[in-house]
């Protein structure tokens, strides 16, 4: 037999196909935002995270959770004692009033989590 049998690499390739498709919605974030545009944005996270979105309806998750403002204040409280070098990510919508970011940062900073990192999608498309 001179010929190389690919049939088996087919099948294998196409199961791969499969998981991928199956897996990647899961990959991304369930919360629907539309994040501000920043040239510094950069992918990048770091060892101990904790993820704080507040969406354009003003309402805050933690950890893809809805949780309301006592609740987080608790639960902050309780990683800044356990884990101070824990960084918060804050996921903003670019619709959400100053305030109200103003407001959930002062809760991480008052819990002793003072490393705050905005996240951001990167500006696409020619620099002026």
């Amino acid at each position: 037999m001179s010929e190389i049998n690919v049939t088996p690499l087919v099948d294998v390739m196409l199961v791969l196909v499969v998981i991928f498709i199956i897996t990647a919605p899961l990959l991304a974030s369930s919360i629907k935002l539309d994040l501000p545009r920043s040239e510094a944005a950069q992918a990048g996270d770091a060892p101990k995270f904790i993820t704080l979105v507040v969406d354009k309806s003003g309402q805050t998750f933690l950890n893809e959770q809805p949780i309301g403002l006592a609740d987080l204040a608790r639960n902050l409280r309780q990683t800044g004692a356990a884990h101070p070098e824990t960084e918060v990510q804050l996921r903003a919508d670019a619709a959400v009033p100053y305030g109200r970011i103003v407001e959930v940062m002062g809760l991480a900073q008052k819990a002793g989590l003072s490393r705050i990192g905005f996240v951001a999608e990167a500006v696409t498309g020619p620099k002026p």
